[in-house]
């Protein structure tokens, strides 16, 4: 068997250490390793609608106020869903991070306070539940929403752009105020705190908008990350479809990061904007067809060093960054605890380094924790379930991280190597590599078949003797019969059934009445192709005295082999069909005549025909060996040479009773029949068949060539079938 050179990784994609990546059965690159694709999540993000809200200048003074002024610019973008979807391929929740060829990276509060204007450094985000929102809506929005737009603790958006949208000119403060609040929850609702309900956003922030200049206190870009690590980490689990959070962020976060699905600017910006993602916004170039998830998951299994840039802002006009983002950098390198309500989820910028400017060294153990599913109660202070998680945001600025000079990032490589997931995607497919399996096992089976066993010692001759059983063992599983060693690999073996297709009588184009006693079908070429072995055990002929109902249907075609086809003298109830082909370019048809008085017949049966006849006899001997199958009916059969259009070639047989069966080897000139007919020349022709009489008309030709196009694969359907 040829050594075929592979990658260490199409064997085990790691992890080889499982000290890091301890959930990795549970993670979706299992499920695709194992050929289960799940597709591109659907990702849920709801700023399509963010623009038709009009404010006035007096709303908008107070959504800067709270914070989210920058938020507010961001206009909705186009998301690429398969390349999110490689994306959380990547993520792993162990560490928070992706783990790429290239070592980890993550998403960090620095990247949130570029990307998007958002506070990482103030106040945790964490408050009270609710699991109803009538109170609190009354309370700071003036109104409570009905039954049909509401549903436990949260609230539809589209309830909130219907009563809120537009502000009344003449409108009093306190009606500013709740008709702000209102946006403010359906901006943080359709962007930094999407929910997989897909319309619905959580009551539970409303409180924290009650004072505008107190809401900007809080760390709103902390909670962002913090809820997009839960998404991500959600998202990464084999069972998931689904992701929400703040995919603007990730998307635009790739985009500059990686060069892998960046899009081409119409016009390069003549000067920055901020926040950074409006580098991103208006209309963009390059090719996206056939992008899909497989694409993307290719590209990132083969990301070179050169695809990534570590520090995508360093050449940024640092002059349109806000003083208080520019004041609050050094904490995007804080080792802490990021918090959303319920969610929290460390922050490891000691794990990526590179996206600092500094050499990465082996980081440390990351401890595992269990995320906890707090605040299912109404009425839930949070603040009071989460102390340790409180107390290590509280401690982040003594836990910035630095690099060190010394750091070997060689070795770091080798490490990662070792505890990471190296590829998502299969170099090769799974099928390929089964094929490749069996091939291997069936040269060893031959191997051991033909291994000189003389002069072995006993033990020699038993360690032979067990590779020859396992081997056998395994191709017998294959093929789900007796073992027959071949060269050729087989890669499917069974019948298909086929209805309501169309079949031309021959000679016509008309389709067969439905009261006829056989029904043809055609080869399609969108049909798989049937490969492998014919198991002789698998036929199951029966015989009666003057009778023959059904004759079997054997097709095996393989390449550079004769085709065998075998009968035996019993009555045939079923018919079995097995087909094997291999490397097939042609065509074979088995043309179903009906019964003298409802077709038309091209080639009538007289006197004519016995030079026909005769014809066939001569030629028979050269390719074909018929013994007899009807053990001595007296019913006449006529061999009969017809020639079909094209390249296909028919091979007709009829039962005027029950419906025939007709035997067919695809490769003429190497195939040996046996069981056939006896005593051709005793029959005799007639022009007619009366009622009274029973007639057995079969019709052989020599088929020199077949078409590709029509053997794909043969159809079979009930007792009295003719494959067409």
């Amino acid at each position: 068997m040829e050594e075929i050179g592979m990658d260490p990784s199409a064997a085990n994609p790691g992890p080889i250490d499982h000290s890091v990546l301890y959930d990795q059965d549970k993670h979706v690159s299992s499920a695709v390793w194992d050929g289960q694709e799940r597709g591109a999540l659907r990702c849920h993000e709801h700023t399509s609608k963010l623009g038709e809200w009009r404010l006035t200048p007096k709303q908008i003074e107070l959504v800067e106020k709270a914070g989210f002024g920058y938020l507010r610019k961001i206009p909705a973008i186009s998301l690429d869903n398969p390349l999110i979807s490689a994306l959380v391929e990547r993520w792993r929740r162990e560490t928070n991070t992706f783990h790429f060829t290239v070592g980890e990276m993550t998403v960090t509060l620095q990247d949130v306070a570029f990307l998007l204007g958002l506070a990482i450094d103030g106040m945790p985000v964490i408050g009270i539940t609710y699991t109803t929102c009538g109170t609190v809506c009354e309370k700071y929005l003036g109104k409570a929403p009905d039954s049909t737009y509401a549903s436990g603790g949260m609230v539809k958006l589209s309830w909130l752009k219907e009563f809120f949208s537009q502000c009344p000119e003449n409108a009093t403060i306190e009606e500013i105020e709740r008709h702000t609040r209102a946006y403010l929850l359906y901006l943080v609702g359709s962007t930094i705190f999407s929910t997989t309900t897909g319309n619905k956003v959580p009551v539970m922030y409303l409180p924290l908008f009650e004072n505008f200049e107190n809401a900007g206190r809080y760390a709103w870009g902390a909670a962002a990350l913090a809820f997009l690590y839960r998404a991500l980490g959600n998202a990464s689990v084999r069972s998931q479809s689904t992701i929400c959070g703040c995919l603007t962020l990730l998307q635009c976060w790739s985009y500059y990061h990686l060069n892998i699905g960046r899009p081409k600017l119409n016009r390069d910006p003549i000067h920055e904007h901020f926040p950074f993602v409006l580098r991103w916004k208006g209309k963009q170039s390059g090719p996206t067809t056939n992008r899909d998830v497989v694409f993307y998951r290719k590209a990132l299994d083969s990301l070179e060093p050169c695809d990534v840039e570590w520090l995508p802002y360093k050449y940024m006009d640092s002059t349109v960054i806000p003083e208080e983002i520019r004041n609050s950098l050094v904490l995007g390198r804080s080792k802490t605890m990021l918090i959303c309500f319920d969610k929290a989820e460390r922050h490891l910028p000691n794990r990526v380094l590179r996206q600092y400017g500094m050499l990465q060294p082996i980081p440390e153990d990351v401890p595992q924790w269990v995320r906890k599913s707090r605040g299912v109660d109404g009425g839930v202070d949070l603040s009071g379930k989460m102390e340790s998680e409180l107390n290590e945001w509280a401690d982040r600025a003594l836990h910035i991280v630095d690099g060190d000079d010394d750091a070997d990032e060689n070795e770091y490589m080798v490490w990662y190597l070792r505890i990471t997931r190296k590829v998502v995607g299969r170099p090769i497919s799974l099928s390929s590599e089964f094929q490749r399996t069996i091939g291997g096992v069936r040269e060893i089976s031959y191997l051991a078949e033909t291994f000189p066993l003389k002069g072995l010692l006993p033990e020699q001759f038993e360690s032979i003797s067990r590779i020859r059983s396992i081997a056998q063992e395994c191709l017998r599983d294959q093929v789900g019969g007796t073992v027959v060693v071949s060269p050729i690999v087989g890669t499917e073996l069974g019948k298909r059934t086929r209805g309501k297709e169309r079949v031309r009588r021959k000679g016509t184009g008309k389709r067969r009445r439905s009261n006829d006693p056989m029904e043809g079908h055609g080869a399609s070429e969108d049909e798989s192709q049937y490969c492998g072995m014919v198991e002789v055990d698998q036929l199951h002929p029966h015989h009666t005295n003057d009778e023959v109902d059904h004759l079997p249907l054997c097709t095996t075609v393989l390449e550079g082999e004769a085709a065998l086809l075998l009968d035996t003298p019993n009555k045939v109830d079923d018919m079995q069909l097995h087909d094997a082909t291999d490397g097939i370019d042609a065509s074979h048809f088995c043309d179903p005549c009906n019964e003298a008085d409802n077709s038309n017949m091209l080639n009538s049966i007289g006197e004519s025909d016995l030079q026909t006849a005769k014809t066939v006899e001569e030629v028979i001997p050269q390719s074909f060996e018929l013994p007899d199958a009807t053990n001595g009916n007296t019913d006449l059969e006529i061999h009969n040479e017809t020639n079909k259009p094209e390249d296909s070639q028919g091979c007709n047989a009829t039962n005027g009773i029950n419906g025939p069966q007709t035997l067919v080897a695809t490769d003429v000139n190497k195939a040996q029949i046996h069981g056939a007919t006896d005593k051709v020349s005793e029959s005799q022709p007639s022009d007619a068949v009366h009622s009274d009489q029973q007639m057995v008309k079969e019709e052989v030709e020599v088929v020199p060539q077949l078409s590709h196009e029509n053997t794909e694969d043969l159809a079979q359907q009930g007792d009295n079938s003719v494959i067409a």
